[in-house]
């Protein structure tokens, strides 16, 4: 079987994980707008968690940001997927920027709310694990698909 049509191993993890947590975030979202309460069966403090004053900026629930960045995570690790390896360096930064804001809310919840929601920290686990796919995959060269030759470059040169 050749490089090309090898399934990107890694891209593909990605892209579930992603879609897990675009699940969450578009859920919270649903929640918050339609005022109902989130059951939280894990963990207490959901409610005084996504009623704070940090569960919105602008007057847009996080979650709902949280579900364009999983949208954009799973486009990018899906461009992947299907040849388009440059994307995969997007992703990377994507994947990073989720995870530390994560981290931040975790924070958040800890330090200055004294309670946790479950399906934030869900949310948190997906952006970490889309962080470590991404480490995983500088370590595992082989995990990606091997990017398109320039056809317009060799064409270009050949011209001259």
């Amino acid at each position: 079987m050749s490089s090309q049509t090898t399934i990107a191993k890694l891209p593909v993890a990605a892209a579930i994980v992603a879609l897990a947590g675009l699940a969450d975030s578009v859920y919270l979202t649903v929640h918050h707008y339609t005022a109902e309460p989130v059951p939280c069966s894990i963990l207490e403090g959901c409610e005084q968690v996504l009623n704070s004053q940090w569960s919105e900026f602008a007057g847009i629930p996080l979650a709902a940001f949280g579900a364009a960045a999983y949208f954009v995570a799973f486009s990018l690790a899906l461009l992947t997927v299907f040849g388009d390896s440059r994307t995969w360096r997007i992703y990377g930064v994507q994947s990073t920027i989720m995870a530390a804001f994560s981290g931040w809310l975790i924070y958040v919840q800890a330090a200055l709310i004294g309670a946790f929601c479950q399906f934030c920290l869900l949310s948190a686990v997906s952006s970490i694990l889309l962080f470590i796919i991404f480490v995983a995959s500088i370590f595992t060269s082989s995990a990606l698909p091997e990017p398109e030759p320039d056809f317009e470059s060799e064409t270009d040169a050949e011209a001259v």
